[in-house]
């Protein structure tokens, strides 16, 4: 069975669109592209007139938004209850503060240091949804940012519409590195290169992991940096200090029933820290872990490292050549 691929960039990342049937593959890539305009279009923090940017700017009062915002945000709330607010979607104005208030390919690189103090930020239960009026509230001052969730559920959005758009066989959505599945996987299933930078091309050396169904999705503390005087800084902040994690691991890579929870469990795998490996284990997550000094620790069934072989798509982090076909779910 042949793999098509269409590749492009959108989101400020890389995304690629695999289907198993050829004739299925220009319509797959047509759903994704709307599919990630929507999302462009409601969440982006870096659109002025993006719907989230609306409810950020209009902080103390409730906005009645649209249903793609109000999931998102849903979601958003649903990660940090999961991972004891690790995963926090009040972070937005924090992470403008240490100068993440641009798509990363524009963010200045030079300047001087920030001076910045640690302070908790906001937290996620001062977010309020309204389900009957589709509203949601921040207090005044707090903005949203949905970077650790939204998007992975692009792309499970995507990967699901571009299954309903192909008709038949199976369809691989990554974006960034986030990697979601649909319909009858290749032959042997999807053969997924991990590397700790998504855009490296699938012939590089490297682990592989086969999956055939959820989704994939890594965190990082190696891309996404900037430096502002001596300092270094990432995109992961720790809701505690409001300051960028100092975590053991650089990188966490989960496999879960979906690529959002994937995503969830893998960005508070990098915050929880030593807490991280049995908080994954009581979940029943399948991950790997890579400490700062490049030793790894795995979780569930993740399996032990072997030789690269040929691969279809390149994904952030590092896994490796076994399939892991049940992916784990995290409690809802």
């Amino acid at each position: 069975m042949a793999v098509t691929q269409r590749a492009w960039r959108a989101l400020g990342t890389g995304v690629v669109v695999l289907t198993t049937q050829a004739e299925g593959a220009g319509p797959a890539a047509r759903a994704v592209a709307r599919v990630l305009a929507e999302v462009d279009a409601t969440y982006s923090r870096f659109r002025e007139d993006s719907e989230l940017s609306r409810v950020n700017r209009q902080s103390g009062k409730p906005v009645r938004v649209g249903p793609l915002l109000y999931r998102a945000v849903t979601e958003a709330l649903r990660a940090s209850r999961l991972t004891g607010g690790a995963v926090d979607p009040t972070v937005g104005a924090t992470l403008r503060l240490i100068g993440y208030d641009k798509d990363f390919s524009l963010i200045d690189q030079g300047g001087g240091p920030l001076g910045l103090a640690a302070r908790p930020i906001p937290g996620w239960q001062l977010v309020q949804l309204s389900p009957a009026s589709q509203g949601i509230s921040v207090p005044r001052g707090v903005e949203l940012d949905l970077g650790s969730t939204g998007k992975a559920l692009a792309a499970d959005l995507a990967a699901a519409e571009a299954m309903a758009a192909a008709g038949s066989g199976g369809v691989l959505v990554s974006l960034g590195g986030d990697i979601a599945v649909a319909g009858e996987p290749p032959e042997g299933g999807w053969r997924v290169l991990a590397a700790e930078d998504s855009a490296v091309p699938p012939t590089n050396q490297g682990q592989t992991v086969t999956i055939i169904a959820g989704g994939l999705a890594t965190s990082s503390i190696t891309v996404r940096r900037w430096r502002r005087g001596e300092q270094l800084y990432h995109h992961i902040l720790d809701p505690a200090t409001g300051l960028p994690v100092a975590s053991p691991w650089r990188t966490a890579t989960v496999y879960a029933a979906s690529c959002l929870d994937a995503n969830i469990a893998a960005t508070a795998a990098i915050v929880l820290g030593s807490r991280a490996l049995p908080w994954l284990e009581a979940n029943g997550l399948d991950a790997r872990l890579v400490a700062i000094d490049g030793s790894v620790i795995r979780s569930g069934r993740w399996p032990a490292d072997r030789p690269a072989e040929p691969v279809t798509v390149s994904q952030a982090g590092a896994a490796d050549d076994d399939a892991m076909e049940e992916p784990g779910d995290l409690r809802r």
